[in-house]
């Protein structure tokens, strides 16, 4: 090949790599111009660049902690928030909280009184075998043992109704106290005045017939709102010991002038007549305000604890409004007898239904005391002595149902 034909396609190849490394470079410059143009609408717009791949192996463990973090705390706000609204939730919609701890566990309703009738009978006669030890046999000295299995089984009888009554009126410990102390009382002084019995002894029969009657109950059953002092009741104030103090000193006083009376110008003229075998008449003729005041006293706070404190707290319900709207004129027969019947606001049913009660626990435990516990009682005698101490426990009744009403 000639020399000059070699020469020109050398200058050809030289002239022609240049131009493609220009090519390539500018290329390369477009392509530069193109992503700063990319980074920047993406700046403007408020996107992140784009970042290397060295950069997003750094940056990567970063982001996910913090949203793992972010959502722990969050789980465990919500578990909170969850937990409160479960502990909030029985107090707003008025149940009861279950308190921690162990609990006792509740009897069925139907072994209640069975259980409380059988703790009553068995601490009763354990207290009189134990007292009968001590005392060598005083109080079986001065009454007498039931002669058959009738006069046993009234006595029973009458100490299981004892217990309905109160258990089934919905008394608590402290009023089956008070009516055992206004039921038992009378028989016990008897004994202890007239009988000769000791006054240790005497003592020691009561708080046996006492704890008998309120320890079953204790444990069957909580205080009533009237004697816990913790809870909310309608004219606490009406109940407090200032008051209580005032109305035991009312029916103090109504026992001890009831009685006093009694006992100088009543009962001597039935003893002497009905009571055979009497030692003596010396504590009637002789008795005094005085003497009789520790007996009285006792009386007197057991009435006002029984009938005066669940008859002041009694709040007025919507039954009352319309006692007070009855109107004679437009009644039938039967509307006008049924509201003298039973046309009562809830306060004087509540001391209408406990004055009836300790009447008559009063007057029927009495009579039977006299007629089978005590020698040579005739039944006239028994229902005089029983019907004063029931009068004077009705005449507190009445006075404590003034001072309430007022």
């Amino acid at each position: 090949m000639p020399p000059s034909r070699r020469a020109t396609r050398a200058d050809k190849q030289t002239d022609s790599a240049p131009s493609s490394v220009r090519s390539r470079t500018s290329a390369s410059k477009r392509a530069s111009a193109k992503a700063a143009e990319e980074l920047a609408a993406g700046a403007g717009a408020g996107e992140e660049p784009p970042k290397s791949p060295k950069q997003k192996r750094q940056t990567k463990p970063r982001e996910r902690k913090v949203p793992v973090k972010q959502d722990e705390e969050e789980e465990v706000k919500e578990e909170e928030e969850e937990s409160d609204d479960v502990d909030k939730m029985p107090r707003q919609m008025g149940t009861v909280v279950p308190p921690k701890g162990p609990t006792r566990p509740k009897l069925p309703v139907w072994a209640q009184f069975p259980l409380l009738a059988t703790l009553s009978f068995s601490m009763a006669s354990m207290g009189y075998s134990l007292l009968g030890a001590v005392t060598k046999g005083e109080l079986a000295a001065v009454s007498r043992s039931q002669d058959t299995w009738g006069e046993v089984a009234i006595l029973a009888g009458w100490r299981l109704i004892e217990l309905a009554l109160a258990w089934f009126g919905g008394l608590d410990s402290l009023d089956a106290a008070t009516l055992d102390l206004l039921s038992h009382g009378p028989s016990l002084y008897l004994l202890s005045a007239f009988y000769g019995l000791s006054p240790f002894t005497a003592r020691a029969s009561f708080i046996i017939e006492t704890l008998s009657a309120a320890v079953p109950f204790y444990l069957l059953r909580p205080l009533s709102a009237v004697h816990n002092p913790n809870a909310k009741v309608y004219n606490r104030e009406l109940a407090s010991w200032g008051m209580q103090l005032y109305t035991g000193a009312l029916s103090t006083g109504i026992y001890s002038v009831t009685i006093v009376l009694s006992l100088r110008y009543i009962l001597p003229r039935v003893m002497v007549v009905y009571f055979a075998g009497i030692p003596s008449l010396e504590a009637a003729y002789g008795a005094s305000y005085a003497a009789l005041l520790p007996v009285t006293l006792q009386f007197g706070a057991a009435a006002s604890n029984l009938i005066y404190a669940p008859f002041a707290t009694t709040p007025k319900v919507e039954q009352d409004d319309k006692i007070g709207q009855f109107d004679p004129a437009a009644a039938t027969l039967g509307e006008t007898v049924a509201w003298n019947v039973l046309g009562y606001t809830a306060k004087t049913k509540v001391i209408v239904r406990r004055t009836a009660l300790a009447v008559l626990v009063t007057a029927v435990n009495t009579y039977l005391a006299l007629m089978m516990t005590i020698y040579g009682i005739e039944p006239t005698g028994a229902a005089a002595y029983a019907g004063v101490w029931a009068a004077a426990t009705l005449l507190s009744g009445l006075g404590l149902a003034f001072v309430g009403g007022n």
